[in-house]
């Protein structure tokens, strides 16, 4: 496939800073990271156990599950029947999980975010919901202001269908939003119970999918301002830029669609799409550095979304990284699978706790997903 043009989001030849200006309207003082939260169901499996679960014994399926590079996912399986086997959802059912078990987890990841943060959830002024596995109206938004009081004159956003790189489509709203409410509480919530978006009909294609996304919610908080502390009373990392990559001839590599078949929805991942998305990882970043007088080398940490073992081993070999550098994104895809938009947040979380970051260091986030889509974002720690 030939190369597109990523679409940067900075202003060419200006200062990071300066170029934030351009996009957000705030003199030169970006959006601050004060929290992140994360959250999960409590049960989990290894890849053998779901093998075992759902009786397959096809010896290409077992392949795929057991050198997919995960070893154990958090999901929450069909009902057993009487034979002891798992019983199929209809699409209704399947909404049903995506909004309880949804709103459960982004719940615990607001609440973790922002007792990092050392706010209320009453703080909160801007909530971004972000989540791909059903379709709901009112949005997870509206139910989490009701279920766990914030403020009702909260502004609010739903993004709903973008897919794995939707958590940086969000942050950059939220990033957006707090930079031109200076001093105000921004919070992102990516919430995706991918058990609700799986359809087990035994075809490779849905094996595929099957083998690999996991359950999972994670928050960020954010506020902007020139003397904006942590609750640690510490200097927060900052967003600095963001930029973003679309492949338009690549725009039907990733998919959620109808199955006649099945009667419920289906996702699709064409085997090309890691290739896809490296061969684009270069053009992206350049943009994204583009004016700031940094280089790649510059870039200390390296936080790239957990989709699959190939995108990874993909993005790293284009990019010039190390097995280290990706050590994050590849521990947790290790330990939670794909956890669609809010997986970047778990790697940044373990980033944060590993206690190697200095201060004045400058990291890069990196989601892919439908469209085909690269999002970037650089922040200075």
């Amino acid at each position: 496939m030939a190369k597109s043009e990523p679409t940067g989001r900075g202003v060419a030849g200006l200062p990071i800073a300066n170029s934030l200006h351009g996009r957000f309207g705030l003199a030169g003082i970006p959006a601050k990271i004060l929290g992140v939260g994360t959250a999960v169901p409590d049960d989990s499996y290894t890849q053998a156990e779901l093998l075992d679960e759902f009786r397959v014994e096809d010896p290409t399926v077992r392949s795929i599950f057991m050198n997919s590079a995960i070893e154990r996912r958090h999901l929450t399986l069909p009902p057993e029947g009487p034979s002891g086997t798992r019983i199929p959802e209809s699409q209704g059912q399947l909404l049903a999980k995506h909004r309880m078990n949804g709103l459960e987890m982004g719940g615990r990841a607001l609440q973790a975010c922002l007792t990092e943060a050392g706010a209320e959830v009453t703080d909160v002024r801007y909530l971004v919901c972000v989540s791909s596995t059903g379709f709901l109206t009112p949005g997870f938004t509206a139910l989490m202001i009701r279920e766990m009081g914030l403020n009702p004159t909260c502004a609010r956003l739903d993004v709903v269908g973008m897919g794995c790189n939707a958590g940086l489509n969000g942050l950059t709203a939220v990033a957006g939003w707090a930079a031109t409410h200076p001093g105000d509480l921004a919070v992102l919530v990516c919430t995706e119970a991918c058990s609700a978006a799986y359809v087990f009909d035994g075809s490779l294609r849905t094996s595929v999918v099957n083998s690999l996304f996991g359950d999972g919610s994670a928050a960020i908080a954010l506020r902007a301002g020139k003397d904006v502390t942590n609750g640690s009373g510490e200097a927060p990392p900052e967003l600095l830029n963001f930029a973003s990559c679309m492949i338009p001839e690549a725009i039907d590599a990733m998919r959620f669609e109808w199955d006649d078949e099945a009667v419920k929805f289906s996702f699709f991942l064409d085997r090309e799409v890691p290739y896809v998305v490296g061969a684009h990882a270069e053009g992206v970043i350049d943009r994204l550095l583009q004016g700031s007088a940094l280089r790649r080398s510059d870039i200390a940490h390296w936080i790239v979304h957990s989709g699959g073992k190939k995108v990874i081993d993909s993005v790293r070999v284009n990019l010039g990284l190390t097995a280290h550098d990706l050590r994050h994104t590849t521990g947790v895809l290790r330990d939670y699978g794909n956890l669609s938009s809010g997986s970047f947040l778990f790697s940044y979380r373990r980033l944060r706790n590993e206690a190697v970051v200095r201060p004045g260091d400058y990291a890069v986030f990196m989601t892919m997903g439908p469209g085909s889509t690269i999002e970037t974002a650089l922040l200075k720690c």
